[in-house]
């Protein structure tokens, strides 16, 4: 997870959950998978958006967990940001589980936010785009992304689910 104000950045990484059945899977990087946004939804001041994560590559591989996110402006300088996993909408609350991905398949999580200013906010972090790191990876894929999270740049992650419809 990954938090700061204007000008600070800190940096909290996470165990990597690996799961195996019978012959093992490796985990995804970043250069097997392209990212897109795909749709969202907005109502009562809660945005919903789903991104996919599709396998590029020849070799299967597997995601399992949450991704990293970090959103930037459009000049790639980070804009406060703060993950939190689960969460309590229903689109982001399902349980972890192995995705495993062949060439050309997909998964995808759901990202939800309010977009109401809280206590003193006035305004809220915008990006340009979100850096992806995908969980076990240690970089990142980049989709260009408009978002506008309010509560200090707080989006509530799914875990990463099998398809492109963020498990819908």
């Amino acid at each position: 997870t990954t938090t700061g104000g204007p000008g600070t950045s800190t940096s909290t990484s996470r165990p990597a959950t690996t799961t195996t059945t019978g012959a093992r899977t490796a985990a995804c990087i970043s250069t097997q998978l392209s990212g897109a946004l795909t749709g969202g939804n907005g109502a009562a001041g809660t945005i919903e958006t789903t991104v996919v994560l599709r396998n590029t590559s020849a070799s299967p591989c597997q995601l399992s967990g949450y991704p990293a996110l970090q959103m930037v402006d459009g000049s790639g300088s980070a804009v406060p940001t703060m993950t939190v996993d689960g969460g309590h909408y229903g689109f982001t609350s399902q349980a972890p589980a192995p995705v495993t991905l062949a060439a050309g398949q997909a998964g995808s999580f759901n990202i939800g936010y309010s977009d109401v200013p809280t206590g003193t906010e006035t305004s809220c972090p915008t990006s340009a785009a979100l850096q992806i790191t995908p969980p076990a990876a240690h970089d990142h894929v980049t989709v260009s992304a408009s978002l506008a999270p309010c509560g200090g740049g707080t989006l509530v992650v799914s875990p990463i689910l099998p398809g492109a419809s963020g498990g819908q």
